[in-house]
């Protein structure tokens, strides 16, 4: 029994270097729902400044994608965050810092912060680590990072590991039998980078063979 791409309601995660933040794209389960919700939510928000982690490919910058474009927000990569760039984020109500690994001046990012506060702004800020657990020198800035509101993206349930292996297999026209995902699924690493790695290497070996793939193959891979 085959299934197509059209048989699953929304899909998550194309991992193609072309990234796709469309909002139908994000296949939402119980790994992403709190964040999502979230995302659907504002500006019902506890607090003004929301940090959605997770690890590398678990769709954080998917989310924060969905969120630019639904409510027009700014979006800023980390290497950019310096005085300059207030001038621009002033004119806009939403700001997201997107993939914060706390490489840069704390004071700056504290400002970020006062600004926020001061212009009741929201500010969504994606990591892998949650903010409370890094290490900041200014004391200001840490009790700050305290109070942020905070949605963890979990490693992927069965559901969405089948909805990622579908989507990424069916974008590069490899069918799969339904019994064969379903064994993958139960015993693949409940990892976004693994699952990445996986669909990388059955591209690569379906290319080689120019055949279908099989389930000696797929044993051999995992």
């Amino acid at each position: 029994m085959e299934y197509s791409v059209k048989e699953l309601n929304q899909m998550l995660l194309n991992f193609h270097q072309k990234q796709n933040f469309n909002y139908n794209d994000f296949y939402v389960s119980k790994s992403n729902y709190f964040a999502f919700k979230l995302i659907e939510k504002w500006p019902n928000w506890e607090k003004n400044i929301l940090n959605i982690f997770g690890e590398k490919f678990s769709g954080k910058t998917h989310l924060a994608g969905i969120f630019e474009s639904k409510y027009k927000a700014a979006r800023i990569k980390e290497k950019d965050l310096n005085h300059n760039v207030f001038k621009f984020l002033k004119l806009h109500e939403n700001i997201i810092l997107d993939n914060f690994e706390n490489n840069s001046d704390e004071k700056i990012l504290y400002s970020l912060f006062n600004l926020v506060d001061q212009d009741n702004k929201y500010l969504i800020i994606t990591s892998k680590t949650p903010l409370i657990e890094m290490q900041f020198l200014l004391n200001d800035l840490a009790s700050r990072a305290k109070n942020c509101l905070l949605a963890e993206i979990a490693k992927p349930d069965d559901e969405l590991i089948f909805a990622l292996i579908l989507k990424n297999f069916s974008d590069r026209q490899i069918t799969l039998d339904k019994k064969l995902i379903d064994y993958i699924v139960k015993r693949i690493d409940r990892s976004y980078s693994k699952i990445k790695e996986f669909i990388y290497k059955v591209d690569e070996m379906s290319l080689k063979q120019k055949k279908p793939i099989n389930l000696k193959t797929i044993k051999e891979l995992l």
